[in-house]
């Protein structure tokens, strides 16, 4: 077949999934091709112009440690940035930044322009161009059979079709397409079909999809209004300030360029008033009037959802948000909502402070067509057709961070397949990314998916502090990590071995104490974490090392900087932070963040080494591979029920089948017997013919 253009691997879609798929398939030395409907919208911040948040900030992280770009790219543009959770153990600490929304678009931008390899293309894709077992190559292909094909059979996509006519030929297809696949917004008793709201959906690809005989589904989500901040009474509401010190997304960035310039958001509160409103009116929200039969995120509700469900709540927070530096424009952060904009305004005039605001956009709701994640493989491939991929919101997630990681993933596995190497296929004791993958493929979701650290086994292993020593040897083996960042990342795993050798080599003295006690630095305590170890702390530990010390859940790693800085000042003294400590933060991030880094190993290290034998368990399940010949409808004893899901899913191993909901341990367990014994029935069939 003739193509107009022939690249290895083509992206449809330039969300967040989209920007880091095509990103890691041309650093990956692949000529990629990125399409999307509008090229002055790409990664367009349709909801809160906000980065991270629990659990999302860990896949930041991660997609940073990997090679990805967001962590980069929100350095360079957030506005403010704060550390959660800090209150709580360091497995939950989780980075947020508030962003530039259209200057985050604009950077984004930049850096897939600026990228060798990479094409940005305009235009509207429409079908798929596969071809099949027999050799028949076409648009609109027939239902591809519902059972998994064996690689003779498979059908594999060979490129796209455009609106316009022409093909597009490709190694490998990437789509992820967002929200636009038959999008449906809702607003009151209005419907109009849209991909966001004033663009244009995607009605073709989203009828070729279905077609592909992919399972899919109808999912929902929303958005509040945005307000006009110049019409909003300030002095009504308390200040939510960003962190002195703040902490990069990345691993790479020294110093987030806003350091000095972050601005405050604010905190409200709904009123009696506000939900007499919404109660009056919620059978006008297409949610409630049975308008919109989709399943929205269950956690990230509408304010009517929230009025409803929770009737006992006299009220409930929202946060006021600039959405840039060169704007007045607010998001209203926590009223998601879909009811008509009369009511709207009434909710937004009833909260005390918003009395004269004026609404710029109203909120909304759209409805949009996913796909089954089950039909998926690990790497984002799917099962029925080779050489297609998905990621992002069309595989049922919620998010940019969630999307983002699928995204990356994606596109690293995508580039691996059309440069015939092993595919990079992380477990679930390796990343949050790694996890998101795993319950998608074996558990499925029939309401938009978003990550939360309860859904990790293993989270005092997979913290943001320790996501480069995690991931990023497998960034650099698939070539996403350059030899500069190579350098950094192993000076950085070399000082923190250092830094551990000495708290745990380093005893408590009379000498040692008198040391830290005196000189320059004796006052930095009080800095930074407050008050220093009492006389009676100090005597108890003489004789033990700096680590036991630290073990005691009252001691802190900054409390023990002046006596750190004494016996180890290159970890303090570095020209790569000294730009970044500020008159009143005596110790710069990024000098902070080792710290904590180490202390966390030091001060949970039996925990630390509980999991870690839990993860050797877990390891040895997910190595007990079962065989793509496997026939579970032949196993005695295996339900009818224990059947249908197992064939549905079609897990690849027995760790990945003990997590399908429903599948029983003892279903598991037959099915654990029956590979042998299908097997050895196979070995003794082969050696008869």
């Amino acid at each position: 077949m003739q193509f107009t253009e022939q690249f290895d691997v083509v992206v449809v879609g330039a969300g967040h999934a989209g920007c880091e798929a095509a990103m890691a398939a041309a650093r990956m030395g692949l000529k990629t091709a990125l399409y999307t409907l509008n090229v002055d919208l790409i990664a367009q911040m349709s909801c809160n112009p906000a980065v991270g948040g629990i659990a999302k900030g860990h896949l930041v992280r991660e997609v940073d440690a990997l090679g990805g770009i967001m962590g980069e790219v929100t350095d360079a543009v957030g506005i403010q940035f704060r550390l959660l959770n800090t209150s709580r153990g360091p497995a939950v600490w989780s980075p947020r930044a508030q962003c530039d929304k259209q200057a985050y678009r604009l950077k984004m931008r930049q850096v897939l322009e600026s990228q060798p390899n990479l094409k940005i293309k305009q235009a509207e894709v429409a079908d798929l161009i596969l071809e099949s077992g027999n050799g028949h190559v076409g648009t609109g292909a027939p239902p591809v059979q519902s059972e998994p094909s064996s690689a003779a059979t498979r059908s594999r996509v060979l490129g796209i079709t455009l609106r316009d006519g022409r093909t597009v030929g490709a190694q490998a297809v990437i789509i992820t397409t967002g929200t636009f696949l038959n999008g449906l917004i809702h607003c009151g008793e209005q419907q109009y079909p849209a991909g966001r709201s004033g663009e244009p959906n995607a009605v073709l690809l989203g009828e070729a999809l279905k077609k592909l005989g992919l399972r899919g589904c109808r999912l929902k989500t929303g958005t509040p209004p945005r307000l006009d901040g110049r019409s909003i009474d300030w002095s009504r509401f308390p200040v939510q300030p960003g962190d002195e010190d703040p902490t990069p997304f990345s691993f790479r960035t020294k110093r987030v360029a806003h350091h000095d310039s972050q601005v405050p958001c604010y905190i409200a509160w709904t009123t009696a008033e506000t939900h007499r409103i919404i109660r009056e009116n919620v059978h006008r929200s297409p949610m409630y009037s049975g308008q919109i039969q989709s399943i929205g995120p269950r956690y990230c509700p509408s304010i009517e959802d929230k009025i409803v469900k929770f009737p006992d709540k006299e009220m409930h927070q929202l946060f006021l948000e600039p959405e840039g530096l060169d704007t007045h424009e607010i998001y209203v952060n926590g009223m998601s909502t879909s009811l008509p904009v009369e009511v709207q305004l009434a909710i937004l005039k009833s909260i005390p402070g918003l009395e004269n605001a004026e609404m710029l956009r109203p909120g909304y709701a759209i409805e949009y067509d996913s796909i089954d994640p089950t039909e998926l493989e690990r790497t984002l491939e799917t099962r029925k057709i080779a050489g297609l991929f998905l990621g992002g919101q069309i595989n049922g997630t919620s998010g940019y961070e969630e999307a983002a990681c699928q995204g990356l993933m994606a596109g690293i596995n995508a580039a691996l397949q059309v440069k015939q190497q092993p595919a990079l296929i992380l477990d679930r004791t390796e990343a949050y990314t790694a996890i998101l993958i795993d319950d998608l493929i074996s558990k499925g979701t029939n309401e938009p998916y978003r990550m939360f650290t309860s859904r990790a086994e293993f989270r005092l292993h997979l913290r943001i502090d320790n996501a480069d020593r995690r991931l990023t040897p497998h960034g650099r083996r698939v070539g996403l990590i350059s030899d500069e960042a190579w350098e950094d990342f192993q000076a950085k795993q070399e000082r923190l071995a250092k830094l551990k050798k000495l708290l745990e080599s380093t005893r408590i003295t009379a000498d040692l104490l008198n040391r830290c006690h005196s000189g320059e630095h004796s006052d930095e305590v009080s800095a930074v974490a407050g008050a220093a170890p009492t006389a009676s702390a100090w005597e108890s530990a003489t004789g033990q090392t700096l680590a036991q010390l630290m073990k005691r859940p009252e001691i802190t790693v900054e409390q023990l900087a002046p006596v750190l800085r004494k016996l180890t000042p290159e970890f303090f003294e570095r020209n790569s932070s000294a730009s970044s400590v500020s008159p009143v933060v005596k110790i710069s991030s990024e000098v902070r963040n080792e710290l904590k880094s180490v202390e966390t190993e030091i001060k949970y290290e039996g925990y630390l080494l509980q999991q870690q034998r839990a993860m050797e368990r877990l390891k040895k399940s997910e190595q007990h591979a079962i065989p793509d010949w496997f026939d579970y409808h032949s196993v005695s004893g295996l339900s009818r029920e224990m059947q249908e899901k197992l064939t549905k899913v079609r897990p690849r191993t027995i760790g990945q089948a003990s997590r399908i909901p429903g599948v029983t341990p003892a279903a598991v367990s037959l099915v654990n017997v029956y590979i042998e014994i299908q097997a050895r029935r196979r070995d003794q069939a082969t050696a008869l013919t």
